[in-house]
């Protein structure tokens, strides 16, 4: 039996755990942590039963005790018990899925506790992933991709361990790759000028092509800052160079990405867009497990078609390449930027080209420090969003 907590458990990610958990009697959910949503994590608690669970906001925390007052579960509320979730002694592995740099503490917090970490909140890697994988190292805890163009890499990895395949810290023979190409759907403005891209709003930015994912996700695919942030984490996760990282529009998202080798070949991963794959491979990994669900028809298929990225067009992504390669606390600053650029662009507040425009006003004020620990990360964090709300 392998016992797992999930952080985000009532988001896209943490659903779609809860689906594997359900096909798989052989895994046990010890805690949940979710922000706000108390009637679905009541519901959680219910089918789960869980030790215990954490809500973000301390009045969710209490509306939660009473409505699960019946049963046998520690209610638990902000840091404090994202924390005690993080490191609870009776799970084996945290799945990280809630967004954004609240998950850094509970990660570090985990790792100390020797848990393994799926990993689906990618700015804990942007943003302090010189502290986290140095330290994943140090624990021998593995760290276990959930973004599907992450597994994917990791997938096409496999055959270039270096030792043995394990459930602990891995790695790789980095010298046999020579580049890793990182796919991304273009989202649904792919093709279109920026005239043309003035007069979009949230509800347009929403719909995604091929992937049902959370709100700022979905608006962070549309702006390629999404896949800005992902060659961020691929750095830290495979311990490669930026000009090893090569982003390649594929609008069928059937190729989640690849490695190339310093021979020439290339190692691919394909399959339906589908979050649950690389959800469950992390959570079983060496293992495979049989899923049920859609298969790739190349038949039907027909053609796979792959193009560069249109950085002119779509800004954020060379600027998550320029935030990369400054280091230090300027990755914080693009990450939170964008965060508050987004949440400011769903509220109707900015326009859609505002956020990257926001984003480099932020990295152009911000005065960097070279290796932030975890208080100069927040702070920084919480400097951005007051500097970005002072522009308006």
């Amino acid at each position: 039996m392998k016992k797992i907590a999930i952080l985000g458990s009532t988001g896209s990610i943490g659903t779609q755990t809860l689906e594997i958990v359900r096909n798989n009697p052989d895994l046990q959910v010890v805690a949940l942590a979710a922000g706000a949503n108390v009637e679905k994590m009541e519901e959680q608690i219910r089918e789960f039963r869980p030790l215990a669970a954490c809500m973000w906001r301390p009045e969710a925390a209490r509306d939660l005790r009473v409505r699960v007052a019946d049963l046998n579960v520690r209610i638990l509320s902000g840091m404090e018990g994202l924390l005690e979730v993080a490191a609870l002694p009776e799970s084996q592995m945290l799945v990280t899925a809630i967004v954004g740099m609240i998950g850094i503490r509970p990660t570090i917090a985990a790792i100390e506790a020797g848990k393994d970490i799926a990993l689906a909140n990618k700015e804990t890697l942007v943003t302090a992933g010189h502290l986290i994988m140095p330290l994943a190292k140090e624990k021998n805890v593995a760290i276990l991709p959930v973004d599907s163009e992450h597994s994917a890499i990791f997938q096409s990895l496999n055959g270039e361990l270096a030792g043995k395949a394990s459930r602990r810290y891995v790695e790789y023979h980095r010298d046999r790759v020579e580049k890793i190409l990182l796919t991304a759907s273009g989202g649904p403005f792919r093709g279109r000028t920026r005239e043309q891209l003035k007069a979009i709003r949230p509800e347009d930015a929403l719909k995604h092509p091929n992937w049902n994912m959370g709100r700022k996700v979905t608006i962070d695919s549309s702006t390629l800052v999404n896949k800005g942030l992902e060659v961020m984490e691929a750095k830290w996760l495979f311990g490669v160079e930026l000009d090893q990282i090569q982003v390649v529009i594929h609008p069928q998202s059937i190729v989640h990405s690849a490695v190339q080798y310093v021979d020439g070949a290339i190692i691919a991963q394909l399959g339906v867009p589908d979050m649950k794959l690389p959800i469950q491979y992390a959570l079983f990994y060496p293992d495979r497990r049989p899923m049920q669900g859609e298969r790739v028809d190349l038949f039907a298929l027909g053609q796979l078609t792959f193009e560069a990225p249109d950085t002119n067009t779509f800004p954020g992504l060379a600027l998550a390449y320029r935030a990369a390669r400054t280091g230090g606390s300027l990755p914080t600053v693009y990450n939170a930027a964008n965060e508050m650029a987004v949440r400011l662009f769903l509220e109707n507040k900015i326009s859609y080209l505002g956020i990257s425009e926001l984003i480099e006003k932020a990295m152009e004020h911000h005065k960097m420090a070279a290796a932030p620990g975890v208080e100069k990360i927040l702070e920084t964090e919480q400097e951005t969003y007051t500097y970005i709300l002072s522009l308006l």
